[in-house]
């Protein structure tokens, strides 16, 4: 008696090869130290196929009519095939190298036809063996021409089992043509499936170097913002106190000369509370960036300490007004008072270093769009349009549209100078 490929319950086994195959190369790729594709996925196959293997050889060794030299040939197959799995299928399955991969292939189906011609029983294994050939091909034309030689080997043992008789031939036929094209189909299924999980392997990778680049990008701007921040609230706080800690130390450098000691003492007690000043402000950088002059005392009662010294340290008259009650000033948001207050800072600073003014007008108001203040001197002027922006004025636009508001700068050589800043309105937001 003959026995043929997908005799049985073919449409069961087949379906339930086809769904291990489809879980098998479908699984999610797990990054784990660079390993291939198929290492971990691919254990429960090498499990199936050793127990499928054993279970034709255990059968055909105790069950068979097979005399002692054709069990001793038969289990010395079934051992070459388990041997050559292990060393040349199961490394070539992950490092996908062509030789290896091909010398398994004619070995295994030498083996399978050696297996069916002494037990024709055997071919039961084409369900496990007739995939691993599509596995180990880079190209479907390769696969399908060994598909073709391993049925044609099995086919032909199948006929040497059978004497060559032309009625087994007949007999066989029919189910070697069925095999081979539901081998092909099945073949050309998984080759999709793990050019499919391939595809999916390599966006996967690309997903996360772009992710990593990204974050990355995201990490180096955050440090670069960080950095113009901290550059901003030293140049805001500590520069300033420094510059005018210099200029009056060199005024009261000239007043020595002329021997008026009365106006030193004065310069010298300014130089103190603007180096204490400094200090808290430093100490303040370290732990926060809410400057020191607002942690006890509102916006507006800061803006007229600032006036106040401004002008004893220059000489120039520097009012300030506001257009909205000193309880709408403190209940401001912190955030809000920061910007407002550097913002006079850094426009007081600059009509000490460049506008040579005689008055100076700070205004703080409210209106529709949000809080807005405006520092105007009668200085010398400049011309917009040609001047270069300097660290000061850039800085004061950087922390400005941060907070969502604008800085409108307006001078003409001769005609003074007008810094208005606008910062829209947040309402909700906590003082």
């Amino acid at each position: 008696m003959v026995t043929h490929a997908f005799s049985g319950s073919p449409g069961g086994v087949l379906n339930a090869v086809r769904e291990g195959w489809r879980k098998m190369v479908t699984m999610q790729l797990q990054s784990r130290d660079d390993q291939p594709v198929w290492v971990r996925s691919l254990i429960g196959w090498h499990v199936v196929f050793y127990v499928l293997l054993g279970v034709t050889l255990v059968t055909a060794l105790t069950t068979s009519d097979l005399d002692s030299r054709e069990r001793i040939a038969f289990l010395a197959l079934g051992v070459v095939l388990a041997v050559g799995y292990r060393v040349l299928a199961i490394p070539a399955m992950t490092s996908r190298k062509r030789l290896p991969a091909t010398a398994y292939r004619l070995l295994m189906i030498g083996c399978v036809s050696g297996l069916v011609a002494l037990y024709p029983q055997s071919v039961f294994i084409l369900f496990i063996v007739s995939p691993q050939i599509w596995l180990l091909s880079g190209r479907i034309r390769d696969a399908a021409l060994l598909s073709l030689l391993l049925l044609f080997a099995v086919g032909t043992a199948q006929l040497w089992s059978a004497g060559w008789t032309t009625d087994a031939f007949w007999d066989i036929l029919p189910w070697m043509v069925i095999s081979l094209v539901v081998s092909l189909m099945l073949g050309i299924w998984i080759d999709r499936v793990i050019a499919q999980s391939q595809q999916r392997a390599e966006l996967i990778e690309e997903l996360e170097s772009a992710r990593d680049e990204l974050a990355e990008a995201h990490h180096t701007a955050g440090v670069m913002a960080e950095r113009e921040r901290m550059a901003r609230e030293i140049h805001d706080t500590l520069a300033q106190g420094m510059t005018s800690v210099v200029m009056l130390a060199q005024t009261a450098a000239v007043e020595l000369q002329r021997g008026s000691l009365e106006p030193v003492a004065g310069r010298l007690a300014a130089i103190e509370d603007t180096a204490r000043e400094n200090l808290a402000e430093a100490r303040a950088l370290v732990a926060a960036f809410t400057p020191v002059a607002l942690t006890g005392a509102t916006l507006a009662e800061v803006l007229r300490r600032q006036a106040e010294r401004f002008a004893a340290e220059t000489g120039v008259d520097v009012q300030v007004s506001l257009d909205m009650a000193d309880d709408e000033v403190a209940a401001l948001p912190q955030a809000q008072q920061v910007v407002l207050l550097r913002a006079a800072q850094e426009s007081l600073a600059n009509v000490r270093k460049h506008a040579g003014a005689t008055s100076v007008l700070i205004r703080l108001g409210m209106s529709a769009d949000g809080v807005g203040i405006e520092i105007r001197d009668d200085g010398s002027g400049f011309a917009v349009d040609a001047a270069g922006q300097g660290f000061g004025l850039t800085a004061m636009r950087g922390r400005v549209e941060e907070s969502g508001g604008t800085v409108s700068v307006e001078s003409a050589p001769g005609r003074g100078t007008r810094v208005a800043v606008l910062i829209p309105s947040t309402s909700g937001e906590s003082s």
